[in-house]
């Protein structure tokens, strides 16, 4: 049962990113000619974090932050919305999310599913061979666009608070729950959360949301 759930999960993420990409050309398409005019630098950011089983790839966002912005004032973290780092489109992508939807490719190619356990970056808060056993199940599945954490408890709690949620999602997996992440997802769009971390020593996977 497991291996049929697997494969439509595989079926709908390509389907779905596939589909999303066709739909959303022109938002994207806006998005990046908005990021080109406004700001110096690429219109993409990429970004190595850890995948399935320990794999290193690189994630694709749109850039919300000046060039070289790791190496600027507080580094990998992004603690408030006014971080002068970010650029004034970026603070708009970073509320609403948008800058997320490059991570689409990131599905079709098969780094990433568009629900799975959020990717931390290899050496922040920990490498993958300091997690315990219990904490590496989580990157038993392909990391997702969006995860039972994200509807759930996002940034309100430290990353060593979020991993048993991770867990949690990998060990109950069915397409069902996919689905149903899916939608709560769709419905916490139209709801502004805080996106910035909250003041925890071991803090998000995603820390520094660029």
């Amino acid at each position: 049962m497991r291996t049929l759930n697997l494969f439509l999960k595989r079926t709908i993420d390509i389907l779905g990113s596939l589909i999303g990409v066709i739909i959303i050309s022109p938002i994207l398409i806006i998005i990046a000619l908005s990021i080109k005019l406004t700001s110096k630098g690429p219109v993409f950011f990429k970004q190595k974090r850890i995948g399935k089983n320990g794999t290193v790839f690189k994630i694709l966002k749109f850039r919300t932050m000046v060039v070289n912005a790791e190496q600027i004032g507080s580094g990998l973290f992004v603690k408030t919305e006014n971080d002068n780092r970010i650029t004034k489109i970026g603070k708009l992508l970073r509320a609403t999310s948008l800058d997320e939807l490059p991570q689409l490719w990131n599905v079709v190619i098969g780094d990433m599913s568009l629900v799975g356990p959020r990717p931390p970056v290899p050496h922040h808060p920990y490498k993958y061979a300091d997690y315990s056993d219990f904490q590496r199940k989580r990157f038993e599945m392909k990391p997702g666009m969006t995860g039972l954490t994200q509807v759930t408890v996002r940034n309100s709690v430290s990353w060593d608070e979020r991993i048993p949620v991770d867990v949690e999602y990998v060990e109950k997996f069915n397409i069902w729950l996919d689905i149903k992440i899916l939608f709560k997802t769709i419905q916490k769009l139209f709801k502004r959360e805080s996106i910035y971390t909250h003041n925890n020593s071991k803090v998000s996977g995603k820390p520094s949301k660029y």
